[in-house]
């Protein structure tokens, strides 16, 4: 028998626990000290330069952690997206305002799109980020158009697994998953098991466990962060540097101002115009606004964000599972709204073309109606090159604007992931879903809210007239344990 003294709930333990320094425990500074470990070591491995052309053996190292994590999170993003969107149209069978909460959804993404493509727009103008560059439109250029034929036939499944191959003249085969084929065979096997009824009972209960496997997994990969955070920054800052974005310079700080106005205004504005706490809503979305800005991938950082949507910022799992995914693959105010704007007026400026109202209105449109077209892919150079070839602007200014990308690409998906927290987190308060007791709970410098903060879902039976689903995101608490 263990004797109190070395009870894992004894004072004396919980004393022992204490001892640890909050930086060394709490998921927040754990990730700014891997932050300013990675810039050092970033800066070492620049100045010990090339060997024989080849990267060095830090710059090697720290490719290959940064790169291993990111693989880590995105071989979680399937099952997860699966398992989590058929169970969440499953338990939307129990609310009554089910579609009603997808449109709002749909809605919210359109209106964010369009305030974050008008700040675009405003600061290319006011800025100027491609004047005086003295350059000519290239001969002969076509311009084009967008093809959105491609797109609608991109919705189209070739297989049960979304799964894309590819060969190259070098006999080398590469495997890819589309993500919004595999969201929507995810709706329609959740639809298909609503029909279905009772006899679907075993199929969705085998999911259930399966989404709860999947989130431990998740758990601990997102643990590892830190750890991802030091190879990511690190191979950034030795790969790049900080004069690549010398020669363009304002259009950087262009594209910065834009994605700090809309995280650091837009958002707490939406946030605080809906009665909530902008602290609070800062907190509980940042640990997963920290790992996009250093993982560079909104699809990558999906398992945090959804994490931190349900435990920290209260939205129920049944709704959350449902907006999150979708918010993933085509809510991307960062890469398809303020950079392709920015992006567009700065190519024109730098071959010396003028743009029309009509060209102008036309960047709002395809911004709003086209970062869908983005889903899978590398999503913000699509949409760049989406956005010149429906403005009929030279395709050349797609490789002009690659030396800075990445620098510019922890920005953009930050704020990409920033807003997918936002809009179901107004989308939730709105209808009365948002859980109080989550969105408010302290803290204290942990990733997600205390276990103490959750709601039993045996608890969490609210009638529909209230229009609360029965899950809520207790389960996501328990997962996380």
């Amino acid at each position: 028998m263990t004797s109190p003294q070395t009870s894992p709930q004894s004072p004396a333990a919980a004393e022992t626990r204490r001892r640890l320094p909050r930086w060394a425990t709490s998921f927040g500074p754990q990730i700014i000290a891997a932050l300013l470990v990675g810039l050092g070591l970033g800066l070492l491995a620049k100045n010990m330069g090339a060997v024989d052309g080849e990267p060095n053996w830090l710059t090697t190292t720290l490719s290959t952690i940064g790169s291993s994590y990111v693989s880590l999170l995105k071989a979680a993003v399937v099952p997860l997206i699966f398992t989590a969107v058929v169970s969440s149209i499953a338990n939307l069978r129990e609310v009554s305002n089910a579609a009603r909460l997808a449109w709002q959804t749909l809605l919210w993404f359109a209106i964010t799109a369009l305030i974050a493509v008008a700040i675009g727009i405003a600061l290319g103008v006011l800025m100027q980020p491609g004047a005086n560059a003295d350059a000519t439109a290239p001969d002969g250029y076509d311009g084009g158009t967008g093809s959105w034929i491609g797109f609608l036939t991109g919705l189209i499944p070739g297989n049960f697994l979304g799964l894309t191959a590819s060969t190259t003249e070098t006999l080398t085969t590469s495997l890819n998953f589309n993500v919004l084929q595999v969201l929507v065979i995810a709706i329609a096997v959740g639809i298909a098991a609503l029909k279905v009824g009772k006899p679907a009972a075993p199929f969705l209960a085998l999911n259930a466990s399966a989404l709860a496997v999947i989130q431990k997994v998740l758990w601990w990969i997102i643990r590892l962060a830190p750890l991802g955070t030091v190879g990511l920054i690190g191979r950034a800052v030795a790969t790049y540097g900080w004069d690549t974005i010398g020669s363009l310079g304002t259009f950087t700080l262009a594209i910065y101002v834009g994605l700090a106005i809309v995280l650091f205004v837009v958002y707490p504005g939406l946030i605080k115009a809906h009665g909530l706490s902008v602290r609070q809503w800062f907190s509980g979305a940042w640990p997963a606004i920290q790992l996009a800005f250093v993982s560079r991938s909104s699809v990558g950082t999906l398992p945090l964000t959804q994490r931190v949507t349900e435990r920290n910022l209260g939205v129920p799992r049944a709704y959350a599972s449902f907006a999150v995914p979708l918010g993933a693959t085509t809510k991307m105010d960062g890469c398809a709204a303020i950079y392709p704007a920015i992006s567009a007026i700065f190519v024109a400026q730098f071959f010396g073309i003028d743009l029309s109202i009509g060209q102008y209105l036309l960047i709002v449109v395809v911004a709003v109606l086209g970062s869908a077209a983005t889903a899978g892919t590398t999503g913000a150079v699509v949409m760049l090159t989406l956005t010149l070839s429906t403005l009929g602007l030279p395709l050349e200014g797609v490789a002009l604007l690659l030396a800075v990308d990445p620098i510019l690409d922890m920005g953009r998906t930050a704020v990409n992931v920033a807003g997918q927290t936002v809009v179901p987190t107004i989308v939730a308060k709105r209808n009365g879903l948002l859980q109080p007791e989550l969105y408010n709970a302290k803290r204290n410098g942990d990733p997600f809210a205390d276990d103490s903060a959750a709601i039993d879902p045996e608890e969490a039976e609210l009638s529909a007239q209230e229009h609360t689903p029965a899950t809520s995101g207790a389960g996501a608490a328990a997962a996380s344990r």
